[in-house]
């Protein structure tokens, strides 16, 4: 009667133990599971935001939105400038007394209105105001660097000839140098990389047509 209790309560052992180990067991593959499952999880989740945060910061279409103050006061400075240049170039055609000056001119010409439109697009994507055209436009900016007075433009419109040439030669190499100074503002300034290799441009190639016209000049 004893031996037959004592068999009962030691199967009865065995079968709670064996259940509780394998209870244990399937707990065990559980977590494993889920852990494998939650790490590729938040691996996958967490992968994906890290790539599209730090993509387009060091993407080249970003380094090109990004401009400053400095690139804006450039372009809305240039804009006008380079108009007036372009003014006075258009007077060379019909006045100018030398073929090197009509060729001087229409180089100006040829350089400079290209560039109005793309400074004239890049204040437009910025949402910046576009400088306005015509004899107000020059009136607002003829403290700018180089920039000729109404008095001077009209001087230069009423001349022909060799005198046409002097005049034109001489205000255009001031107005040369006022807008190589500007662009050397933007290169130290400005962080907008269209706007820097343009002005690298400027400074190139404006200060190579200073030198010629103090040439021409100096031929008389």
């Amino acid at each position: 009667m004893n031996s037959t209790r004592s068999n009962s309560r030691t199967s009865l052992h065995r079968r709670t133990a064996a259940a509780l180990a394998a209870g244990a067991a399937a707990l065990v593959l559980a977590a494993c599971g889920g852990s494998d499952g939650g790490s590729a999880g938040h691996a996958g989740h967490g992968a994906a935001p890290a790539t599209a945060s730090t993509a387009p910061a060091s993407g080249p279409a970003s380094q090109d939105r990004r401009h400053n103050a400095a690139d804006v006061a450039f372009a809305q400075g240039m804009i006008p400038h380079h108009r007036q240049a372009v003014e006075m170039a258009d007077l060379a055609p019909s006045r100018a007394g030398s073929p090197e000056v009509r060729k001087l001119a229409e180089d100006i010409k040829k350089a400079q209105d290209p560039e109005i439109r793309t400074l004239s697009e890049w204040l437009s994507s910025w949402g910046e105001k576009v400088p306005a055209e015509g004899p107000a436009d020059h009136a607002h900016h003829e403290g700018m660097e180089g920039m000729m007075s109404a008095e001077d433009m009209a001087e230069l419109g009423e001349s022909s000839g060799r005198a046409f040439d002097t005049a034109f030669l001489e205000m255009m190499i001031r107005h040369h140098e006022g807008a190589v100074t500007m662009a050397k503002a933007e290169r130290a300034q400005g962080a907008y990389p269209p706007a820097l290799k343009m002005a690298d441009a400027i400074v190139t190639s404006q200060s190579a047509e200073i030198s010629e016209m103090k040439k021409l000049l100096a031929r008389g």
